[in-house]
């Protein structure tokens, strides 16, 4: 089925969805990006993701050419022509035609992109059974080179250690930051439990503050699990009880093995099974 695609206030096939081979963002990977979920055509917390793509905007001088409320209707736009039930959106703004120079002075006219499709991350056996993955060696950029909080469209990090993962077997990878410390895998946030309590790294460490990672965080807490965000090592994953991971696409996915060690009794755990499923429910209320 051909999507309808968003480009700067109107919507084209996608066999015509096209941007110039000068911009910026295919040339630099200058431009920042959004992921986000619709369940029963509704996007999930599509104003934090909004926000969260003009802060990403912000931190790298790129001005939007529409306001915050104008991206929020034109992704719920996309949605609804595409005829969208639960599925995935990319939002997207680049820097623009340039040169063939760095100066993003020389830019004009970011581009404003919206795809809306399906998306199956995971199969369901996974979400079931558990997740196997490894530890790889690419660590996350230093955040005094490149912010974690910035979602650009500068994603070779990520990819590099995707590719570790999956020449290992393993289809997620577990990335740690310059400091030695447990980040993020290379496409969602990590949790762990130990004795009843959650813990994940903090903002600090080099994470992206992930939309589903406070979501699980707020409904943890409200259902009286005791959360903690501190610094982890590789060692407190391994003695963990339970792990899980967390992201707009893979929602709450179990760990059941990291660097072909058992994490608690190798198979998904009750509190990881429990946020599993309220936010399961609270992403289709």
């Amino acid at each position: 089925m051909s999507r309808q695609v968003y480009i700067n206030g109107s919507f084209v096939p996608q066999e015509q969805a096209t941007v110039s081979v000068f911009d910026h963002g295919l040339l630099y990977g200058d431009g920042v990006f959004e992921g986000l979920r619709s369940y029963s055509g509704k996007v999930f917390r599509l104003e934090a993701h909004v926000r969260r793509l003009y802060e990403s905007a912000s931190a790298i001088s790129l001005e939007i050419p529409m306001s915050q409320a104008q991206m929020c209707e034109a992704i719920d736009l996309s949605v609804s022509k595409n005829g969208i039930d639960d599925g995935y959106i990319r939002a997207v703004v680049t820097r623009g035609v340039g040169t063939l120079g760095l100066d993003p002075n020389r830019c004009s006219n970011p581009q404003v992109i919206i795809i809306a499709d399906t998306i199956a991350l995971y199969p369901q056996e996974l979400y079931d059974q558990g997740l196997e993955i490894i530890t790889s060696s690419v660590i996350r950029n230093h955040p005094a080179a490149l912010s974690a909080h910035i979602k650009s469209l500068n994603y070779l990090n990520n990819i590099l250690a995707k590719i570790e993962g999956l020449q290992a077997g393993c289809i997620e990878a577990l990335m740690l930051n310059h400091k030695g410390e447990v980040a993020e895998c290379t496409g969602d946030n990590l949790f762990l439990v130990r004795d009843g309590v959650l813990l994940t790294p903090p903002l600090d460490a080099s994470i992206l503050g992930g939309i589903t990672r406070d979501a699980v965080i707020e409904l943890a807490r409200g259902a009286t699990i005791e959360v903690q965000e501190t610094a982890l090592t590789k060692d407190d994953v391994y003695s963990a009880d339970e792990c899980f991971l967390t992201g707009t696409a893979a929602e709450v996915i179990p760990v059941v093995k990291v660097d072909s060690r058992l994490i608690g009794t190798g198979k998904p755990g009750p509190v990881t099974l429990d946020l599993k499923d309220r936010f399961h429910r609270l992403a289709r209320s």
